[in-house]
């Protein structure tokens, strides 16, 4: 199902992006060089609650998971990528970090990604990597707007991470999102302009290009949730939402300055 949402959903959302955003940017300071994922997890329950808002994720069970989610965000590490499950891991300085939220808060969810370096080192690949999916996410966000076809997010997004040299995997990608965090259109993160479902106003896109530094190629660790590179080379992960709306693009997600 395609869900366009009236004016009032569209406020709704605007505070579930406002939350999302505001959550990840406090997590994000919070995880330094001997943080525990498992502290993240709790960290991410008590902001959630206080705000009276619910996970996305804790009772979250797809096809592609092993039963349900059962923890409040995403934590993923190096060779980890997607659907990180948080477990008992202390980073350590240089680790490569992307943590993935989404909430939902009077009815309506937002979801958003962000990759970052903990502590002092930082490696040149890595800076590169994460670097190279944060200008992908722009450049997918300037492509959006009313009447636009999603091959030319697809396609803007796909752009930026194959000319930096990666390898690109369709298999997971954007979303749309509204009542429920995952609806269609699906939203690859490589794409052929001028095809596709064409962007209505009212329609929210989760855009998330990810990637890997040397394979397109994913397996999922014992868990039955993570999935990881299967060279295990490192990964990055970048994701807003975003409105479509009669100007183009409004990104619900920002972090607050």
């Amino acid at each position: 199902m395609i869900e366009i949402l009236d004016a009032g959903e569209l406020r709704r959302a605007r505070r579930s992006g406002a939350l999302v955003a505001d959550i990840l940017a406090t997590l994000r300071d919070r995880c330094t060089v001997g943080t525990n994922l498992l502290d993240v997890d709790r960290w991410a329950k008590a902001m959630i609650i206080d705000a009276g808002a619910q996970s996305c994720y804790v009772d979250y069970a797809p096809s592609f998971g092993r039963g349900p989610f059962g923890h409040y965000i995403c934590t993923s590490v190096n060779d980890a990528v997607l659907h990180g499950r948080p477990h008992d891991q202390v980073l350590a300085d240089g680790d490569l970090v992307s943590l993935d939220l989404a909430v939902s808060l009077d009815g309506i969810a937002a979801d958003s990604a962000v990759s970052f370096l903990v502590g002092d080192t930082r490696p040149a690949e890595s800076v590169a990597l994460i670097e190279t999916t944060r200008r992908a996410l722009a450049a997918g966000i300037a492509a959006a707007g009313p009447g636009v076809r999603l091959g030319d997010v697809s396609h803007a997004i796909g752009t930026v991470l194959s000319g930096a040299g990666y390898p690109v995997n369709t298999e997971f990608g954007g979303h749309g999102i509204g009542s429920t965090m995952h609806q269609e259109p699906h939203v690859p993160n490589l794409g052929r302009p001028g095809r596709g479902y064409r962007l209505r106003p009212g329609l929210l896109l989760a855009l998330e290009p990810w990637v890997m530094t040397d394979t397109d190629e994913l397996v999922t660790a014992e868990d039955g949730w993570t999935l990881r590179s299967a060279t295990g080379c490192r990964t990055a992960h970048s994701e807003h939402t975003i409105a479509i709306t009669e100007d183009g693009a409004e990104v619900l997600t920002l972090a607050p300055r």
